[in-house]
């Protein structure tokens, strides 16, 4: 396991040599408050992972961007700053277009084709990664995204002129195509925003509305189910390679059982979380077929431009999704 360091005594009357055990201590800053399903599963993987190599790698959790704020994980990973972090994978599309594929509306909307299309993602993210420093661990979905708003949304005209919240390239570029203003807010900064009259309306999971409060500053809720996010945990690629091979594969472990319990959790709650939503009040509604189809025509515009950003790597994301 990881390296011990030994420390000689000196007690009372005579010379006893005693090894004590130094932990590597890690630090992965996470953007998402401890309420939070992804937050809650980080720290169960940090925990399983101090228990599986006998408290000799001690990973502190730092949520709700109080280490690193979220736009900087990915740089603070690859620089080193900290040994790991976890990131919602669209924040990284300036990066490389395969960082967009889950953040791409209409493309895959329920947790079945999600998942297909994170195993067609996977290899590319993978090696993207790699380039940058980084290793893989897992991903945690959200719920599928959806439309809050202060007042009924029935038509896209509905939304025309308001400040839409964007939180990567892909919902500012969606929000273009609505007709709206982007405005990047994160989400500890969303009650705020939305009280203060930074933004007007947002598309998100029904978790982020929960955990916020929602129901404070907005009152409707159209569950368009726009496309299903992730987030995704890394690590430093060369603070990983310095660890034996048994630590590693005590992390790979606990990852694999961290990426199982969110695919499967994410969907009980994010029927959990709506329910809520409409307990406090928020008018929850399908869309109208004149809102679904004029969103459907965006997301085949985004597709279209996506692929064009990458034509070979993207276009093998959808070959293999659409197979």
């Amino acid at each position: 396991m990881i390296k011990k360091f030994a420390a000689a005594a000196l007690i009372l009357g005579g010379l006893t040599a005693s090894a004590t055990q130094a932990a590597t201590k890690w630090h992965m800053p996470t953007p998402y408050g401890d309420a939070n399903l992804p937050t809650q599963i980080a720290h169960q993987f940090a925990e399983e992972i101090k228990t599986g190599t006998g408290g000799e790698l001690d990973i502190t959790v730092h949520s709700g961007a109080s280490l690193v704020k979220h736009p900087e994980i990915p740089r603070a990973v690859r620089t080193g700053q900290v040994q790991m972090g976890e990131v919602f994978i669209g924040i990284m599309g300036n990066t490389h277009p395969v960082f967009k594929h889950d953040n791409i509306p209409f493309l895959a909307t329920n947790f079945e084709d999600s998942e297909k299309l994170w195993k067609a993602a996977k290899p590319e993210i993978e090696k993207q990664l790699d380039k940058e420093g980084m290793v893989l661990l897992y991903t945690v979905p959200w719920p599928a995204q959806s439309l809050y708003t202060k007042a009924p949304v029935s038509k896209l005209a509905d939304l025309q002129g308001l400040k839409m919240r964007a939180y990567s390239p892909s919902t500012s570029r969606l929000a273009d195509l609505m007709n709206t203003t982007p405005t990047t807010v994160q989400v500890p900064e969303i009650p705020q925003a939305f009280s203060t009259g930074i933004i007007d309306a947002m598309i998100t999971s029904p978790s982020t509305g929960v955990n916020g409060q929602a129901w404070d500053y907005l009152s409707h809720y159209t569950d368009v189910k726009a496309w299903i996010p992730k987030n995704v945990v890394v690590v430093n690629k060369r603070a990983f390679r310095r660890l034996d091979k048994e630590t590693q594969q005590v992390i790979l472990t606990a990852a694999a059982n961290a990426e199982e319990k969110g695919w499967n959790g994410v969907r009980a709650q994010a029927t959990k979380d709506t329910a809520t939503l409409a307990q406090n009040g928020i008018t929850v509604t399908e869309p109208s077929p004149e809102l679904m189809t004029e969103l459907q025509k965006i997301g085949e515009i985004m597709i279209k431009e996506w692929k064009e950003e990458a034509p070979e790597e993207v276009g093998a994301i959808l070959n293999q999704f659409y197979q």
